[in-house]
């Protein structure tokens, strides 16, 4: 059955108001609901907002009274900084999604449950397989901060598939998000004067457009698309390529120095790659989307290149080519090539 009552969480940052705007547009859906502790910065449409803390289990009578019968849960908090401090972001997304659940168990009018989480569930080790498919366990379980979390709430969002076999329930898993609106640790790291690396290593990235996963989240809002899907965009963008794009110089350090690049990002800013994260600039990580081709029926509009250019057209770097740029690296290059054929 299609949604026609749906309560969104984590709508005071923009992709979830976005996510509303969008599903408020639509004639077939009755209701929206908007739900989180701040206020949105951007208009929600036709869609009422309510400021609710998901901890609290006064959530479960936003749902009765509403007559909810999708939730799509958005709130779980991807930065210590959003959150105000580790702890917080730990009892927001673990607490908070426990709370969730509660209610939606006790709900009899909730149909489906949609769940944003993220390809970081399956960690980050030099013994991953090249491409990483949704049944795949991690080599090294996420130990420390979002990927932790993710683990733990996809654990319990298991838990109340069993209890409530009636509800359709799609864990929808997002590969890095790219796009002009998007504000991460991967875009804040991008944007940073010099970029550290690993040294040594160049990390493929597999990344999804910021209006695939809105696309991906209202689909499976509006239809019966049970199932755990890895959601990214086609190929794949190597770590100096992406900084090539961007006109960003970089400093490689040594393989052992990921405090040291946690360091040096910190000087810049506080709210950058986390220990966790600082892993994807070592190793990487590709998934392997075909689920969500074939069984969820999505084809992501965007490739990993074509996402990323999108947000770099949006995000210049100092270095990024211009035409006079481009022309004097031409005139290097001919300049390059006659000397090479004199010598011949």
């Amino acid at each position: 059955m299609a949604a026609t009552r749906v309560l969104v969480t984590g709508v005071s940052r923009d992709l979830g108001a976005v996510l509303v705007r969008m599903l408020s547009d639509d004639p077939t859906v009755e209701a929206v609901v908007g739900v989180d502790t701040h206020p949105p910065t951007s208009d929600l449409g036709r869609a009422e907002f309510v400021r609710a803390d998901i901890r609290n289990p006064l959530i479960a009578k936003v749902i009765a009274a509403s007559g909810i019968d999708t939730v799509v849960h958005m709130n779980v908090v991807p930065s210590p900084a959003i959150a105000g401090g580790r702890a917080a972001m730990k009892e927001v997304n673990v607490i908070g999604t426990m709370q969730l659940l509660a209610a939606c168990q006790k709900a009899a009018t909730v149909r489906t449950l949609v769940l944003q989480s993220s390809t970081r569930v399956y960690g980050r080790s030099a013994r991953d397989p090249a491409v990483v498919a949704e049944d795949a366990e991690p080599r090294e379980v996420p130990t420390s901060g979002y990927a932790k979390d993710a683990v733990e709430v996809e654990g319990y969002v298991r838990g109340f598939g069993r209890r409530r076999p009636d509800v359709s329930v799609s864990v929808l898993r997002f590969a890095e998000l790219v796009g002009p609106r998007i504000d991460s640790a991967l875009t804040r790291y991008f944007s940073t004067p010099i970029a550290p690396t690993v040294l040594g290593a160049d990390p493929r990235l597999q990344m999804c457009h910021e209006d695939d996963a809105l696309a991906v989240l209202r689909l499976a809002a509006e239809g019966d698309r049970p199932g755990t899907f890895n959601v990214a965009g086609d190929g794949v963008l190597l770590l100096s390529q992406a900084l090539r794009r961007l006109g960003r110089p970089s400093v490689p350090l040594p393989p052992a120095a990921g405090a040291a690049i946690g360091r040096l990002l910190g000087v810049v800013r506080t709210d950058l790659l986390s220990a966790e994260q600082t892993g994807l600039v070592e190793y990487g990580r590709v998934v392997d989307t075909g689920a969500l081709r074939e069984i969820f029926g999505y084809h992501p509009h965007f490739t990993t290149a074509a996402a990323f250019e999108d947000y770099a057209a949006a995000h210049p770097g100092p270095l990024r080519r211009v035409p006079a740029v481009a022309l004097a690296e031409a005139g290097a290059q001919h300049l390059l090539e006659r000397r090479r054929t004199v010598r011949a």
